[in-house]
């Protein structure tokens, strides 16, 4: 069996660094915004180029929390992808606002630019790209637009930790970056996390006052806010993890482009690096009209595979009431073709060629 990802693979190598910050918090007994928060959100800070690194309780919650602090609510619109999970359009909708969806490029599979300025209108208060499967967005021309017209650009980082663009991280551009922790992200804990990025002091300040039921001082509720607090245990995991990202992901990559060598001259379009930033290949997804034979090859050969996404969101049942007549060919059209192989850093040579050769056979 090759699996999508193999986490457990990763624990080992770094299981007694791991087990001794679990057991060093064990010790302490301090569970909640304890002092493996604290330092986790600075040297996440440091890592991004960021002034301030707000930890919260999911990727989720992330997104929530960074539209709050934004002031977006009802009537207002943020412009966004339909090829991406769920949680995007989601977020939004939970502060009361509208999820405007656009075409995607049919190439990098993140949002097109042409196509965010045709849909600003007045309601229009932000845009919130997903850097999608680690490939960055075009940031300097989704920012040029969010000045040009005093908008909030909101990042969804979710898949792109460690992915750099003119020099920056992805999260560092925005006036939000908004990031997951779930396991099997590039970097992910062992449960639940997220993490808001911002410049702003005020910003900054209003995020760790949301994540914790509006309150600076215990017993004291500035406003209405969410329970939304990195766990010390999972904190001080991603510790142990941070150091190594940019090993990881180089190995992503070396994942990514020894698969395109060996399907090269197949009836297989494989991910295209469109030179806008780094692309850090949490998912490795090809194109292909024989979409569904090389899935029944591969899971015939025990070997995991995944449809990311399906059903794109204007096509789902929860956003209907405001997606009748919207038209998506592009992100249709990927949506039926794509298919995501395994890769994670210590994917063997072997089984990267094992999966090749199955594809090849598939398409003959």
């Amino acid at each position: 069996m090759i699996p999508m990802v193999d986490l457990k693979t990763q624990y080992h190598q770094l299981k007694t660094d791991i087990d001794a910050a679990v057991q060093g918090v064990l010790d302490t007994t301090h569970f909640i915004l304890g002092p493996n928060v604290q330092a986790l959100e600075q040297e996440l800070a440091d890592y991004l180029g960021v002034e301030y690194a707000i930890t919260c309780a999911s990727g989720t919650d992330a997104l929530h929390l960074a539209l709050r602090a934004a002031g977006i609510g009802h009537g207002d619109e943020v412009i966004t992808s339909a090829f991406t999970f769920i949680a995007t359009a989601e977020a939004i909708r939970y502060v009361g606002a509208t999820p405007v969806f656009v075409d995607i490029d049919p190439h990098s599979f993140n949002i097109d630019v042409a196509q965010v300025r045709d849909a600003i209108n007045d309601r229009t208060r932000a845009i919130m790209p997903v850097h999608l499967f680690g490939q960055p967005a075009d940031l300097d021309a989704l920012q040029q637009i969010c000045q040009q017209n005093d908008l909030m650009l909101l990042e969804d980082c979710a898949q792109s930790f460690g992915a750099r663009v003119g020099g920056q991280q992805t999260g560092g551009v925005g006036d939000f970056g908004c990031f997951s922790f779930f396991p099997s992200k590039n970097l992910g804990c062992y449960g639940d996390g997220g993490l808001v990025t911002t410049r702003d002091e005020a910003h900054a300040a209003l995020l760790r006052n949301l994540r914790n039921h509006g309150s600076d001082v215990r017993y004291h509720h500035d406003r209405i806010g969410y329970n939304s607090r990195l766990d010390e245990i999972q904190a001080a995991i991603l510790r142990v993890k941070l150091p190594h990202i940019d090993d990881y992901n180089f190995s992503r990559r070396r994942v990514a482009h020894r698969y395109n060598e060996l399907l090269a001259g197949t009836a297989v379009t494989t991910p295209f690096e469109d030179g806008v930033g780094t692309h850090v290949f949490h998912q490795y997804t090809i194109l292909s009209d024989q979409r569904d034979a090389i899935m029944k090859a591969l899971q015939a050969q025990q070997i995991a595979c995944a449809i990311y996404y399906p059903i794109p969101l204007h096509r789902q049942k929860a956003f209907a009431d405001t997606t009748a007549g919207v038209n998506l060919p592009v992100t249709d059209s990927i949506a039926s073709r794509c298919l995501s192989l395994p890769i994670y850093p210590e994917l063997p040579d072997a089984s990267i060629e094992r999966i090749a050769q199955v594809i090849r056979g598939a398409l003959d």
